[in-house]
């Protein structure tokens, strides 16, 4: 058992948990929680270190992912190093370091329905958390991270997405190159496949637009919105109608579940159709 916070795993973990560049360099992300971890193991994540003391140990659901965890993956603390580890009043039972998968867009399935959300430069974690819930919970089958961005494996963003950054493929694009490469490849397989942003600029509202073919939702920066690359890059632009308050634009996870809201809407209409 694990007893001082000067050990070699510990320092490790802390600093994962608080540092992007250790994250990067290690490839891994601190997860901590019910939800993030049940998502891990059941989509197949990997696990570097599982993080429990034998006595806070509570819930049949904590002694059987340790039991399934590997002995050699496995890292006993006490519950003081335990309360040390967690960002949380009440420390969870279980923490882990997960290790990172590829940022390759190739991961994203490509169907006939395809539906991707992309944040453009989103600079707030817990935003980037949000989009992935509302992604996973209507149906797209990934999310791109472009620019420089907030990372998607920050704590805060694990914490916010509730689990689905494991259950669906979100991948970091940086490369204008390597974004529109990937654009062109669907299109061959697809035919068609229509990249479309929010803008305070156009009269086309988003639920008079046709969001059932394959498509890419585009969001912007939460405070300067989509950049001048995406401007050319889209093929559609679309506003979400607001009432006449104070606010004069939404969120971006808002903005983002609302499209998504809409598309996955379109789709279920036409499949009644059919």
């Amino acid at each position: 058992m694990i007893t001082s916070l000067k050990n070699a795993k510990v320092r490790l973990i802390r600093d994962v948990a608080a540092n992007r560049r250790r994250r990067t360099q290690e490839k891994v992300s601190f997860v901590e929680g019910v939800h993030a971890l049940t998502a891990a193991y059941r989509h197949g994540w990997d696990i570097r270190h599982l993080i429990y003391s034998p006595e806070t140990l509570r819930t049949d659901w904590a002694r059987e992912i340790v039991e399934k965890t590997p002995v050699a993956s496995r890292v006993e603390v006490n519950a003081y190093v335990q309360g040390e580890l967690s960002d949380r009043a009440s420390p969870s039972e279980l923490m882990a370091l997960v290790e990172q998968r590829p940022d390759d867009p190739g991961r994203i399935p490509v169907s006939d329905d395809l539906l991707v959300l992309i944040m453009d430069r989103p600079s707030s974690p817990g935003n980037i958390g949000s989009v992935m819930r509302s992604a996973d919970a209507l149906g797209a089958h990934g999310v791109i991270i472009t620019g420089h961005a907030a990372d998607p494996y920050d704590p805060k963003a694990v914490r916010a997405s509730m689990g689905s950054l494991f259950a669906l493929p979100v991948v970091r694009v940086q490369a204008h190159e390597a974004l529109e490469a990937w654009i062109a490849q669907v299109r061959a397989v697809l035919g068609a496949f229509q990249v479309v942003a929010t803008s305070a600029h156009t009269s086309n509202v988003a639920y008079e637009h046709d969001l059932v073919g394959p498509t890419a939702l585009v969001i912007g920066n939460e405070a300067r919105g989509i950049s001048a690359y995406f401007e050319t890059l889209c093929d559609h632009f679309v506003t979400i109608p607001m009432a006449s308050g104070v606010a004069t634009s939404f969120n971006a996870s808002v903005a983002a579940s609302i499209l998504l809201y809409e598309a996955s809407r379109q789709r279920a209409g036409k499949r009644q159709k059919t």
